[in-house]
């Protein structure tokens, strides 16, 4: 994350931006330096670390994209319209992060953990949602704009087959980032806190 911008200040800049042009501010080895960041230092239940990415720059972002176009068109074409300028609008971004977790972590536990693991698929379902979180507002401290999509299990046969995905990985999401050509518009309106917390004891 950018030194100068503190972590509260960046959760809160974190928005949703789909204006986003095929370039960047930092560079693609600072890009992957974030999301190794993520990987290596998300909270992980039993630290099995089964969140898996797979970041895709140049063409290879526009082919995931294309693949996203034809599935659409194939498979529910009377969305087209809508999603069509939608999807093409992430292939003019910069570059795209794919998020999956691997079920053969668990695997690497010790038999008790790895027991317990499988009764609780939601606990990596949180760890993967913790690794999008950091690589999302890292991103957007270091300038970049961010939108989260998820066109799976759609796309999904076509990923594995073009990037020689492991059978044990399962795609959970695609980030999309680039650099911002408009800002993230007004900031959504928030529930008052008197609704969301709850605090007993001083």
């Amino acid at each position: 994350m950018a030194s100068t911008t503190s972590f509260l200040a960046a959760t809160k800049a974190r928005r949703s931006m789909y204006a986003l042009a095929k370039e960047s501010p930092i560079s693609n080895e600072r890009i992957l330096e974030i999301v190794q960041h993520a990987l290596k230092y998300a909270p992980s239940p039993f630290n099995v670390r089964s969140t898996r990415c797979i970041v895709l720059f140049g063409a290879e972002h526009d082919k995931l994209w294309d693949i996203a176009y034809k599935a659409t068109e194939e498979t529910t074409p009377m969305a087209l319209p809508i999603l069509g300028p939608k999807i093409k609008g992430f292939a003019a971004a910069y570059g795209t992060c794919m998020f999956f977790d691997d079920d053969t972590a668990v695997n690497e536990l010790t038999p008790r953990f790895a027991a317990l693991s499988k009764q609780y698929p939601e606990w990596f379902e949180h760890s993967n949602g913790m690794n999008q979180y950091i690589v999302w507002t890292a991103l957007e401290a270091e300038g970049l704009g961010c939108n989260l999509q998820h066109y799976q299990p759609m796309i999904t046969p076509a990923v594995v087959k073009e990037w020689n995905v492991p059978a044990s990985w399962h795609l959970k999401c695609q980030m999309v980032f680039g650099k911002p050509t408009a800002g993230a518009g007004e900031e959504k309106p928030k529930r008052p806190a008197e609704e969301n917390m709850k605090v007993y004891g001083n």
